[in-house]
């Protein structure tokens, strides 16, 4: 039995429901409990007090505030965040009680100072994919009458490479892990009890390949620091694995078989693209060639291998890809197009569009459909063209890649808005 394929298609994809599991504060033991969020929120529960672990956006943190406070108020002596990206730390200030000690590791001011610089170019680029939960959660998260303010806090205590404390009898040992999502990135580990809180280390979906690059924006992630970091929570041994997103992942042989696979699978990703790179293969040959064995198996509902093969490709080779020399220039492609089309005429366009659809080639169809809109955006026939292309696309992916499915059904909608307003 392949346990790692087996966890993948138990557990849910990033598309549940996760805006009506905002209700209570679900127990993982008789001490830690867990809201769900955008980001989940966790809270250890000590007799000297609680350990909160992320805050989650400033919008729904009112609502992690409430279902922790109904199993234990308080005090707070203690929030720890294991990265720096806004759904962990947007609620820290709500938390804050006089004497609370915020800790996150050293790089964190530098990790929130990235958010801060395309803040606004992120918030409009993420409202693709997540804009129906966010609204759900701000409807929640003010139902308790404070106004959802996003936090932008200082550490009180950072860390380069380990903290360790005690809280009552509950010893915490943190260890930096920048190989996730940030160089911020950490995890806490819980020696006794043998849990350790990744955060988003391994990324939201848990076996899935890295999102080495992001769809909504952001810095590359680059292999080589993932691996290390996943190598030091895999020399922890742990029985119990919390992510920062959905159910934690219970027993040791199933969490490293599943560590052991992503290493693998990663390991054999970089080195195969590598060695393609250097046999002279183009970055669109390796995104079509490289793929993962069947022995090899991780999910791709949040990173894809072709992604991550482009990703390698330009972490190591820059975005001058040698091909053309308009690469060097300003000039677009698609500048250019309503000219081509004009030669060509705008019903051949559409309709060569038409053919590479019925032949099972949607990505050329959508080529055809893009050029045949640069010269008319309200054209009828260019617009089905484009929609059917879509449709294609998200059928053939079977809506398994959250950025890739939510992209394709935003698109479709768009599409399809157009269309009302054209015979």
């Amino acid at each position: 039995m392949d346990l790692v394929k087996q966890l993948v298609e138990e557990r849910p994809d990033f598309f549940a429901n996760r805006p009506a599991w905002l209700e209570r504060a679900v127990p993982i033991n008789d001490f830690i409990y867990m809201s769900y969020g955008l980001s989940n929120a966790y809270m250890l529960c000590t007799k000297v007090g609680r350990v909160i672990v992320n805050t989650g956006m400033g919008f729904e943190a009112p609502t992690h505030k409430r279902v922790f406070d109904a199993v234990q108020e308080g005090p707070t002596p203690y929030i720890i965040l294991t990265q720096g990206h806004v759904d962990h730390v947007g609620g820290v200030q709500l938390f804050r009680e006089p004497g609370t000690q915020l800790i996150a590791q050293r790089n964190n001011a530098i990790c929130q100072a990235d958010d801060a610089r395309i803040r606004g170019v992120r918030l409009s680029q993420a409202s693709i994919w997540l804009k129906a939960w966010i609204d759900a959660m701000v409807a929640a998260g003010t139902a308790s009458g404070r106004p959802p303010v996003q936090d932008v806090p200082v550490p009180d205590v950072t860390f380069e490479d380990a903290h360790h404390l005690t809280v009552g009898d509950l010893a915490i040992e943190l260890y930096a892990t920048p190989g996730g999502e940030t160089i911020d990135s950490c995890v806490l580990w819980l020696p006794k009890e043998r849990i350790v809180f990744t955060g988003n280390v391994f990324g939201p979906l848990f076996p899935h390949f890295p999102n080495f690059n992001t769809v909504r924006g952001d810095k590359y992630r680059f292999v080589e620091p993932y691996l290390a970091s996943l190598r030091r929570i895999r020399a922890l041994d742990p029985e119990m694995l919390i992510t920062g997103h959905f159910d934690p992942i219970v027993g040791r042989r199933l969490i490293r078989a599943c560590l052991d696979r992503l290493e693998a699978a990663v390991l054999y990703v970089h080195t195969e693209t590598l060695r393609r790179i250097n046999a002279g293969d183009d970055i669109w040959t390796l995104m079509r060639s490289v793929t993962l064995p069947d022995a090899l198996y991780v999910g791709e509902g949040y990173g894809k291998v072709s992604w991550g093969v482009r990703t390698i490709w330009e972490s190591y080779m820059g975005w001058f890809k040698a091909q053309a020399t308009s690469e060097l220039y300003a000039t677009r492609e698609r500048d250019i197009h309503p000219e081509l089309v004009a030669l060509a005429g705008l019903a051949a366009t559409v309709s060569s569009g038409r053919a590479r659809l019925v032949a099972n080639d949607p990505e050329g169809a959508m080529l055809f459909a893009e050029a045949a809109l640069s010269y008319d955006a309200r054209d009828g026939a260019s617009l089905r063209l484009a929609r059917d292309a879509t449709q294609s696309l998200l059928a053939r992916s079977g809506a398994k890649n959250f950025w890739e499915s939510g992209w394709l059904r935003a698109e479709i909608t768009r599409l399809d808005g157009l269309l009302k307003d054209v015979p």
